[in-house]
């Protein structure tokens, strides 16, 4: 085993959701090695929101396992405030910065603090997917295989030099944001851990990591609720289902039905809100695309939605309005037999 480094580097964390709390946890359990090259000496994470229902203040994730660790946690409204960035300065004096998830944007004089500089866990392979929502993007878009990167944060956002890239090959059907972006998370962490050494020993820096090609850059745009509708007539099987997939975090998909027809036969129902929970592409096509939604025929089959294009989607699990979720033979069982049709509403 190598001799302990001479010189222990001080490490300050910025996160804020889950995935940053259990990266959190892992750099300090690895810091508790006699061999690290680094502690733990801060951790800055996004204001405790209030909770809607009862008022209670609650921090963040990371802000959480903080104080459970009992390590000092800085709450800035802004990273810009400059109380907080001379207490930076002055006080916890950070040799390497990192930042997974934090949420808000680092200014220069920030970022000339550490010597070292500061690295970022960034859930894609960059430069494909910079900005807000690299995991659903990338599911959206249908990539596989999809990564994690490594990088030095500068002032444009995600652009910095590479430190370390992994990939990951994805089951296309069953892989969601909400179980890719802890994967990848897990795997960034890990890819990080290799690389703090070579950082402050100086042999890996700004200068000679891998800088990232421009001209491949994909912007990872924020994700507008509005977004969430599966557009049937429009998109195939495949698109709806990448977008299940991509958007299952937050803001979850949807689909308008009509339920039933008037006593006459006519059209005239009211369309209804469906969220679509879990779905998969069936390997078919039909003919003669149609607006009927019916339940497949074997046991565990979901409710098979017809696309404009004739490619087919099934509908594993589903949320109708006002009620829980369910799979799709519960929802069928609770129509009584009512006629079931997909429909377009037109927005204002």
């Amino acid at each position: 085993t190598p001799p302990p480094p001479t010189t222990i580097a001080r490490v300050l964390f910025l996160g804020t959701p889950d995935v940053a709390a259990a990266s959190l946890r892992t750099l300090v359990d690895e810091s508790k090695n006699e061999n690290s090259c680094y502690e733990l000496v801060g951790v800055v994470t996004q204001p405790p929101k209030r909770r809607k229902r009862r008022g209670k203040v609650v921090p963040s994730p990371v802000g959480l396992v903080a104080e459970e660790l009992d390590i000092p946690v800085l709450c800035p409204e802004k990273a810009k405030d400059p109380a907080f960035l001379e207490e930076l300065e002055n006080d916890i004096r950070p040799d390497l910065c990192i930042t997974a998830a934090y949420g808000q944007y680092l200014p220069k004089r920030f970022l000339a603090i550490p010597k070292f500089g500061t690295l970022n866990i960034h859930p894609s392979l960059l430069p494909r997917w910079r900005g807000a929502s690299p995991v659903q993007r990338s599911l959206q878009a249908g990539d596989n295989p999809v990564g994690v990167s490594v990088l030095f944060t500068v002032s444009k956002m995600d652009a910095g030099p590479i430190v370390k890239q992994e990939v990951r090959t994805i089951n296309d059907e069953k892989d969601t944001a909400t179980t890719l972006l802890p994967s990848l998370f897990t795997i960034g962490t890990s890819c990080l851990l290799d690389v703090i050494p070579d950082v402050v020993a100086g042999r890996i820096n700004m200068e000679n990591a891998m800088v990232q090609d421009e001209d491949n850059v994909v912007n990872a745009d924020m994700i507008g609720s509005e977004e969430g509708e599966l557009f049937l007539s429009e998109d195939s099987a495949r698109v709806c289902h990448n977008k299940v997939r991509g958007f299952s975090m937050w803001p979850g998909t949807f689909l308008y039905c009509i339920v039933g027809e008037d006593d006459d036969g006519e059209e005239g129902n009211t369309p209804v809100k469906m969220k679509v929970i879990e779905s998969r592409v069936l390997d078919e096509r039909v003919e003669q695309p149609t607006d009927e939604i019916e339940l497949g025929s074997e046991k565990g089959d979901g409710l098979r939605v017809v696309c404009g294009d004739g490619s087919v989607l099934e509908l594993l699990r589903v949320q109708p309005v006002t009620r829980k979720e369910m799979d799709a033979k519960s929802f069928i069982n609770g129509l009584r037999g009512a006629r079931l049709r997909w429909t377009t509403v037109k927005q204002d």
